[in-house]
């Protein structure tokens, strides 16, 4: 080192109250990017992705920081959001949904993500195989997909006179839309209903225009299909359905809480945590080619009666007993 550099850096540790030895010494903390789709305001997700990594070992400002991104339902932000972390070098990605997911593996093929959502990784290109990922990809998938034909015959069994059904869908989301659509609209070919209205919502501003004409149209019921944008507005899409007098399923439990009729779906709770885990072990040194997807398999339905009664709806002791929470 020349005299003049050597003297510029005893100047600069000194300002910083550290002598050069420790100064040089001190490890810089792990960065993690957390990129989602979802509005800063829901901390559901954040709160148990932050309990995930302090589970593995990692707390938040003490021997982690955590950079997050939020994309408030908007994906076309999503792409530069990732390459902002990958340019930053984080040590880590959680990515949240098809769209999170898509951006920050477009953007890296170095930086190890950790996803989190309702779909097929194999068959979305994510990773080779759920045992062993075989890239820079691993995660946490969970049931959404699969269970949206069970809420729409949890919702019939609720409403077994109502001669239509709708359908809630993000087309900002196309890939997931389209085959939740898709699916629901041959499981309702299936129990006898005559019609699935699929309607569409890609903006809070939406909403209230889609519940006013599934009102017109007589709708007997909702499924709302799972996306980012209805996750982080459960509360005004539980009040939206109560205010109506429609009868809605959605697949969190938060949904029901806030007013909806039932839930049927995996906990946010459990399945973030996972993802923070996860992100701890690669912390640790774990590499994601080897860390084979899990798979979050544990479903809750939860019945909201105080909403029932005010829809003057009767639930069948049979699907009382099948709840793991009924709200009265």
């Amino acid at each position: 080192m020349r005299r003049r550099e050597f003297i510029k850096f005893i100047g600069t540790a000194a300002a910083a109250g550290l002598p050069p030895v420790a100064r040089a010494q001190q490890p810089a903390m792990p960065v993690v990017g957390f990129l989602s789709a979802e509005v800063a305001a829901d901390s559901i997700t954040a709160r148990a992705f932050r309990q995930g990594l302090s589970e593995a070992g990692f707390v938040e400002g003490r021997n982690v920081v955590i950079e997050f991104r939020y994309s408030a339902s908007q994906n076309d932000r999503l792409p530069a959001m990732a390459a902002d972390l990958a340019h930053r070098q984080v040590s880590a990605i959680a990515a949240f949904g098809i769209p999170g997911v898509t951006a920050a593996k477009t953007k890296t093929t170095m930086i190890p993500i950790v996803f989190l959502g309702g779909f097929d990784p194999v068959a979305a290109g994510f990773v080779a195989s759920l045992n062993r990922p075989g890239g820079n990809l691993t995660g946490v998938t969970t049931l959404a997909l699969e269970l949206g034909p069970k809420r729409l015959e949890l919702l019939h069994e609720l409403v077994p006179a109502a001669a239509s059904i709708a359908l809630l869908a993000n087309p900002a989301n196309p890939i997931s839309a389209e085959t939740q659509s898709r699916e629901l609209q041959a499981a309702a070919r299936t129990l006898g209903l005559p019609a699935l209205h699929v309607r569409h919502a890609s903006r809070e501003d939406d909403f209230e225009t889609v519940f006013a004409t599934l009102v017109r149209l007589r709708a007997g019921g909702l499924v709302i299909t799972n996306d980012a944008l209805f996750i982080s507005r459960v509360d005004q899409l539980g009040e939206l359905a109560l205010r109506h007098t429609l009868p809605t399923i959605f697949q969190f439990r938060e949904f029901a809480a806030a007013g909806g009729l039932v839930s049927y779906g995996s906990s946010r709770h459990d399945t973030s945590r996972l993802a923070g885990m996860y992100i701890g072990r690669i912390l640790k040194g774990e590499r994601p080619a080897d860390m084979p997807v899990q798979q979050a398999t544990k479903v809750e339905l939860i019945i909201n009666l105080k909403t029932a009664k005010a829809l003057g709806l009767t639930v069948p002791l049979a699907l009382r007993a099948r709840a793991d929470e009924v709200i009265e």
